[in-house]
């Protein structure tokens, strides 16, 4: 049973960085499509950004573009969300979520397994 467990949030001010970390057990994450995602209070969740279980694909949400990168490392089993430049309107609920053999496209639907999120939250 895959469990996915995600950490690294907290509390920046406007410009700062953090790096969410999306960590599996109990089965090898490099099988898995991962997919970043993100809720803020009384909004919808969006896709945030996502990474091939290959590795050779990755998405990025236009409303992140040039600020967050994705990125994998399967001898650790986790999956790295970089958050540069943060904003105000960056401060939601994170979540990994992960499918099997996924390749990205479409980058944010099918996910089969979601963590129990990790909270960022950006003052000014």
């Amino acid at each position: 049973q895959l469990q996915l467990v995600e950490s690294g949030g907290g509390l920046v001010q406007t410009g700062g960085s953090l790096r969410l970390s999306c960590a599996a057990s109990g089965v090898n994450l490099g099988y898995y499509a991962i997919g970043w995602f993100r809720q803020a209070p009384g909004k919808e969740r969006e896709g945030v950004s996502c990474i091939s279980s290959a590795g050779g694909r990755t998405n990025v949400a236009d409303s992140v573009k040039g600020r967050f990168t994705v990125s994998r490392d399967n001898a650790k089993n986790t999956v790295y969300l970089q958050m540069n430049s943060l904003k105000l309107e960056d401060t939601a609920s994170y979540y990994c979520a992960a499918l099997k053999y996924g390749s990205c496209w479409p980058p944010y639907s099918g996910y089969e397994h979601w963590g129990q999120g990790t909270q960022v939250t950006v003052s000014s």
